[in-house]
């Protein structure tokens, strides 16, 4: 690359990077997986979001002295490509622009598509790369990665498996129970798992299940989802199909909440396994902590429980353990998924509700 093509590149990786919440490094990498969705016009207008990852459109006709029909045609591109995300508020009509991260952001609408040309096959290698440099970055620097990750807030809140919620009563809010968040919308589009579908891609499939189209997108997101054949719009019915299939192989409910504030509505549900998941894998292989939103807690009956151990092996975090011939749930580091609880043959486990938990499990230490 010539000085002025590098420069280029340089300046857009830096302004995804901007865009993103998790810290990655400028190089070769990120510049890499850019140079595969973008062009040289097309990175030479992302510039625009440097200061500000969310524009509308006065906003990015002043910064970047095009004319209108120009910027539309690029936005258009960018948002087909999953580098833009476009979205209209029903309070005031505003469609606002908005630029993503690397990951979460361009690694998710890479994969939802479940495109298997050379293409996805170079982007796959390349977001793996991508999160192998900046693992050895955190645990080559593990105080200052500890630390930063305490100022980041939760990415989802976990939602249990519903059946094993039921007959709670009043105590039981509807957007608690999977279905009932899924009500609250009248957009919903069903697409490619972005985790399965990148394993696939590396010839590492799930070994869980061999569904792929379990990711629930909501509201504006899958409005544009769906308008950008990202994913396809579905019924309610066809989205609580999904889930329960998912929660019967024994995956996790997690919803997206729209910046990430559990105050806010949710966006997206992903239906999670250990083998697979971004953060679930960032967490168990030292790249990130595991940090996350939960109102239940696991509980073990020892006199019916006949350590069979499936539960230790489902668990996504490892948060149970033999003791005494028996499992044992480790409250702090319990999720309140309801895994366990759905799988156990004996009905040994059940979910407890609790107030409202934030469970924080720190960066692991895995090269010491």
């Amino acid at each position: 690359m010539t000085d002025n093509t590098s420069d280029r590149w340089k300046v857009a990786a830096q302004a995804i990077v901007d865009a993103g919440m998790a810290p990655y490094a400028v190089g070769d990498t990120l510049i890499g997986i850019l140079q595969e969705l973008m062009d040289d016009e097309q990175a030479d207008f992302i510039k625009v979001f440097s200061e500000n990852p969310s524009l509308n459109l006065e906003q990015i006709k002043e910064k970047s002295g095009l004319e209108e029909e120009a910027i539309l045609k690029l936005l258009d591109s960018l948002m087909y490509g999953g580098v833009v995300v476009g979205t209209t508020s029903k309070k005031t009509g505003m469609k606002v622009y908005r630029l993503l991260g690397p990951v979460p952001g361009l690694f998710e609408y890479t994969n939802l598509r479940g495109e298997t040309d050379d293409k996805h096959k170079r982007l796959a290698r390349l977001f793996e790369k991508l999160a192998d440099e900046r693992r050895q970055v955190a645990q080559e620097n593990y105080d200052a990665f500890s630390e930063a990750a305490k100022g980041i807030p939760p990415l989802v809140r976990i939602v249990p498996v519903e059946e094993e919620i039921e007959g709670a009563g009043d105590k039981i809010m509807p957007v608690e129970e999977v279905s009932g968040i899924i009500d609250k919308f009248d957009d919903v589009t069903l697409a490619h798992c972005y985790c399965r579908h990148a394993k696939d891609l590396l010839d590492r499939s799930c070994k869980v299940t061999d569904e792929r189209l379990n990711c629930i997108l909501l509201g504006k997101s899958a409005r544009f989802a769906a308008e950008y054949k990202f994913g396809k719009a579905v019924t309610r019915e066809e989205a609580k199909k999904a889930l329960t299939k998912a929660a019967d192989e024994g995956l996790v409910h997690k919803a997206f909440h729209i910046h990430l504030s559990k105050d806010l509505d949710e966006e997206a549900i992903c239906n999670c396994c250990k083998c697979c998941c971004g953060p679930f894998q960032s967490y168990h292989s030292g790249m990130s902590r595991y940090h996350c939103y939960s109102n239940y807690l696991a509980e073990v009956d020892i006199d019916t429980c006949t350590a069979c151990e499936e539960c230790v092996e489902l668990c996504p975090v490892d948060a149970i353990e033999m003791v005494d011939m028996a499992a044992s749930v480790k409250k702090d580091v319990c999720i309140g998924c309801g895994v366990c609880a759905h799988q156990c043959a004996e009905e040994s486990i059940q979910l407890l509700r609790t107030e409202s938990r934030n469970v924080y499990l720190p960066l692991k230490r895995v090269n010491a």
